[in-house]
């Protein structure tokens, strides 16, 4: 199985040397980073992520970089009907693109933004299109739409707005989807009917769009439309409604990427936990009791 965890690419963390050493601790054979704080539009200097020795370690540790994600910050709205907000996304959003294609990322996952303004949600999934096709003509990436759920004026909040934001995308093999298990079942969707929503996504969205997986629980019960992350097992989604929606044999090559709570503040410890857990395929309160010491009660 593809699965991995979102990772830190920061000063703190050692920019993108740390985040594959992370993703490695974690298990990890895919991983998601931000390219600097997703609260800002602050950057670091690009040669501070060392390049060249992050593509090395990529190869040692045999992760393809195809299996690798940027998340686009979340302070953008590609749906603004505001003339500045959208020039600045425009230009922000494709800086990002172009810090990746020097990465060598392919995908950037991007949140398709709020119907604020009043402007109707017509208006709103056209602009989100227009940003799209603007970044488009100055970069390769591709932009993978995030499912969301439904919070406030969100847009893309089920299959039929994403389909309505990619038929107006005009470089069809530039544009992708991020389906996020929270997100989709605090919309309404009901992941304990995997083929169901498999089904409806290829027909109405088709799978041949599907890059990437978000896998969350949700704290919030289905349709709640709160977008509240919870660990796999832990919430309302469940640990089995998880583990078979993302076992599922049309998503077997489909990159999971875990974006769950991270407790006592250690990422790897958090991941590399949910990881364990969900490819031994049997729930484990490992926030009550620790792997490390269940291996100690197995040995006694």
């Amino acid at each position: 199985m593809l699965l991995g965890c979102f990772v830190e690419n920061n000063a703190r963390s050692g920019y993108l040397e740390g985040a594959i050493r992370q993703a490695v601790e974690c298990d990890a054979n895919c991983f998601m980073f931000y390219l600097g704080s997703p609260q800002t539009t602050i950057r670091a200097g690009i040669d501070k992520f060392n390049i060249p020795e992050f593509k090395n370690e990529l190869k040692e540790n045999k992760i393809d970089i195809e299996h690798v994600f940027v998340h686009a910050p979340y302070i953008i709205n590609p749906a603004s009907n505001d003339p500045k907000k959208q020039k600045f996304a425009v230009s922000f959003l494709t800086e990002e693109c172009l810090r990746c294609e020097k990465i060598g990322v392919k995908y950037l996952i991007l949140h398709p933004g709020n119907a604020i303004e009043n402007i109707g949600l017509d208006t709103a999934i056209s602009n989100c299109a227009n940003i799209i096709n603007k970044i488009h003509k100055k970069t390769s990436v591709a932009i993978c739409i995030e499912t969301m759920s439904g919070k406030g004026s969100e847009i893309g909040r089920d299959f039929k707005e994403i389909k309505r934001i990619i038929d107006l995308v005009e470089e069809k093999d530039k544009i992708g989807v991020c389906l996020d298990t929270c997100h989709v079942w605090d919309s309404g969707y009901d992941l304990g009917k995997p083929d169901k929503i498999i089904d409806e996504f290829d027909k109405i969205i088709g799978l041949n769009y599907l890059k990437v997986i978000h896998v969350n629980d949700s704290m919030s019960i289905r349709g709640a439309k709160k977008d509240r992350h919870e660990n796999i097992g832990y919430g309302q989604i469940g640990y089995e409604r998880i583990v078979n929606f993302i076992y599922h044999k049309k998503l077997e090559n489909i990159c999971k990427i875990l974006e769950t709570p991270i407790y006592w503040t250690d990422l790897c410890y958090t991941y590399s936990s949910e990881i364990k857990n969900i490819k031994r395929k049997a729930f484990h309160d490992w926030i009550k009791v620790p792997f490390f010491e269940l291996h100690k009660e197995e040995k006694a």
